[in-house]
C-alpha cells in the first residue's frame, strides 16, 4: 500500500519522505492558505515546489466546476510537472473530465467519493485513483471502512485498474484497516503515520535495553 500525505507544508513532505515511506502528496486549495500560499502565480509555483520533493505523484485540484473550465484548468496544471495528478470534483462534468484526461494520458484524482455507485463511474471514465473520503463518513455515523471494502469488490469483480486512494484518514486504526481492506494507497496527515511508529512495548523494551547496555557498560569499566 501506498503512503500519501495530505498537505501543503513542506517541512512535513521532507520529514515523510526523509523517513523513506513517502509515496506522493495530496493537497487542496485549503491547505494551501492553511500554509499562506496564496494567488494563482505562489500556488503553481508550490506544486512544483512539491513535485521536487517527492518521487510520487502529486495531486493538484480544480476550481473549476464546469467541464470546458476544468480541462483549461487541469491542462495547465498537468503542464507544470510530470508527476502532478490533476484533482477532479465527483460530478457529472468532473466525470466527463476524468474521461477527456485519461485519453490523453494524463492522470486523475476523482475526489469528494462518498459511494460505491460514485467510485464505478470514475473508474469507468478511466481515472487513475478515486478518493473516497472515510474520515468525513465517519463523522456522520456511516462506515468508511465499510466503502473502501465495497469498492475493492465491485473494482476487482470487473479488473478495473483505478486505484483506491483511502482519503480523510485520520489516524492509526484507519491506515491499519485500509491496509487489511485492500486499498491502493492512504492519504493523511504526517501525524497519522508517524503513530504507527509508537507501540508502549517498543517503548519499554528499548529503555531495557539501554539500561541494561549501559549496565554492562559500568560493570567492564570498574
Amino acid at each position: 500500500m501506498k503512503f500519501f500525505i495530505d498537505t501543503a507544508n513542506l517541512a512535513q513532505i521532507r520529514d515523510a519522505h526523509d523517513m523513506g515511506v513517502l509515496d506522493g502528496v495530496t493537497t487542496n486549495p485549503s491547505l494551501m492558505a492553511k500554509e499562506g500560499i496564496t494567488g494563482k502565480d505562489n500556488i503553481l509555483k508550490h506544486y512544483v515546489d512539491i513535485c521536487n520533493i517527492t518521487d510520487g505523484d502529486v495531486s493538484a485540484e480544480v476550481i473549476a466546476t464546469t467541464f470546458d473550465e476544468m480541462v483549461a484548468e487541469g491542462e495547465e496544471l498537468a503542464s507544470l510537472h510530470q508527476r502532478i495528478v490533476v484533482k477532479l470534483p465527483m460530478i457529472k462534468d468532473g466525470v466527463k473530465a476524468a474521461k477527456y484526461f485519461s485519453e490523453r494520458g494524463i492522470k486523475t484524482n476523482v475526489t469528494l467519493v462518498f459511494s460505491a455507485g460514485q467510485a464505478l463511474l470514475a473508474a469507468k471514465a478511466g481515472a487513475t485513483y478515486v478518493s473516497p473520503f472515510i474520515g468525513r463518513l465517519d463523522d456522520i455515523s456511516t462506515d468508511g471502512l465499510q466503502l473502501i471494502e465495497d469498492i475493492r469488490l465491485i473494482y476487482d469483480n470487473y479488473g478495473y485498474e483505478t486505484e483506491i486512494l483511502a482519503a480523510s484518514v485520520r489516524h492509526t486504526m484507519h491506515i491499519v484497516n485500509c491496509a487489511k481492506l485492500g486499498a491502493d494507497v492512504i492519504t493523511g496527515p504526517l501525524s497519522a503515520i508517524e503513530s504507527l511508529l509508537k507501540h508502549p512495548l517498543t517503548d519499554n523494551g528499548l529503555a531495557q535495553f539501554l539500561a541494561d547496555h549501559a549496565k554492562a557498560a559500568a560493570t567492564a569499566t570498574v
